[in-house]
């Protein structure tokens, strides 16, 4: 697990950007049971998610007209039982941190894995939210 200091900076990112955050697995369970549309970003301390993932899915909701409902994050080895219990809702897509997900009224629609946003600008990751929003949003 992840001392708080390292990881509440990286959490802040998101949050200070109006997501919200889900700690325990029933957090995870109410919020993607839901109906309407989540976005889940699955954070990491990885480089990936620091140059890439946190500023492509901000860039995202920022920057179009459509956007999930609501807007979640969990921290992978931080929020351990609530990213576990996200990891149940993404299969059968394997274990991957950073991801991102939207959910629609509770199904899974669509997946960015880790392999996904290794080495891709956050502007392709933002892209890439953008058209999932269009279509689920």
């Amino acid at each position: 697990m992840y001392p708080a200091e390292i990881v509440m900076p990286m959490k802040a990112e998101l949050t200070d950007s109006g997501f919200e955050e889900m700690i325990t697995p029933n957090d995870v369970d109410s919020i993607l049971n839901s109906e309407g549309t989540t976005l889940v970003m699955v954070n990491s301390v990885c480089g990936c998610a620091a140059g890439c993932a946190r500023p492509g899915v901000v860039m995202a909701v920022n920057n179009t007209t459509k956007r999930p409902d609501r807007l979640t994050t969990s921290f992978a080895g931080f929020d351990v039982d609530a990213v576990n219990k996200i990891r149940e809702h993404l299969l059968p897509y394997p274990p991957s941190s950073p991801a991102i997900a939207l959910f629609k009224d509770g199904q899974l629609v669509h997946m960015v894995e880790r392999h996904q946003i290794e080495g891709r600008p956050a502007q392709v990751i933002a892209r890439n939210l953008i058209a999932a929003f269009e279509t689920y949003c």
